[in-house]
């Protein structure tokens, strides 16, 4: 009876240990390979202004859908895109969840600082997904290979509040956080079609206070300099 308990143990083990090695060689790493005509993010990177690109890329996030036009933050294995104004039906944006592959064919533009593609159709891949993690980029606040991150999903450690600044006076639009490193202030935002007054976010940066220490999470959108649009804030000790 012991030997059989045993072995009956032994195979529960080596069954625990499949499904431990299971979660951690998960289905979340980015496909590096890349179909016919489409570039890698050095080819999209060294691209001109105005010029034709096509890429493979995952979904993050998006911005609310309207007018059969949606706006989508989008990462692969070595950079971020800005997809903006994306034409998408109704139908097809209920499919762009979080990790899933898109090839999309458009033109480079950049406004403000921000490169972006826009006047972009797309199509969706089957096969691997991939949710890029938080890459932290604080120690390169005020230096110059921050923007080389741009549109990627980032965070940022014990940063100060300044301020903060509603874009028409009251809640409802915008939000404008102020915040401080090392001496130098940033302007980054709640982009309300992307966290709207309902979400947890909008509801606490509502409430921070001049000196707050905070960490925050969000997409390196760029305008005029660093502008991160803000997915979450954790208030610290």
């Amino acid at each position: 009876m012991k030997k059989i308990i045993a072995v009956l143990l032994v195979a529960v083990l080596a069954l625990g240990f499949v499904a431990c090695d299971k979660g951690t060689n998960d289905n979340n790493k980015p496909d590096t390979k890349k179909g016919e005509g489409v570039m890698t993010y050095a080819e999209y990177e060294a691209a001109e202004i105005d010029a034709a690109v096509v890429i493979e890329t995952y979904v993050q996030d998006k911005q609310s859908w309207w007018n059969d036009q949606v706006t989508v933050y989008t990462q692969d294995a070595d950079g971020g895109y800005f997809l903006y104004n994306m034409a998408c039906s109704e139908a097809d944006n209920a499919k762009l969840v979080p990790g899933t592959k898109i090839k999309v064919t458009g033109t480079k533009a950049e406004w403000s600082g921000e490169v972006e593609i826009v006047d972009a159709t797309f199509e969706i891949l089957e096969g691997s997904t991939y949710i890029a993690p938080a890459l932290d980029v604080t120690d390169l606040l005020g230096k110059d290979d921050l923007v080389k991150h741009q549109n990627k999903f980032v965070s940022f450690k014990g940063l100060t509040v300044e301020g903060i600044e509603y874009k028409n006076g009251e809640p409802g639009d915008d939000i404008y956080v102020t915040v401080s490193k090392d001496g130098e202030k940033y302007t980054f935002c709640v982009e309300y079609y992307l966290r709207n007054t309902e979400t947890e976010v909008y509801k606490t940066v509502g409430e921070l206070k001049a000196g707050d220490k905070v960490d925050i999470e969000g997409f390196l959108y760029w305008y005029n300099g660093v502008n991160t649009h803000i997915t979450s804030v954790t208030v610290v000790k």
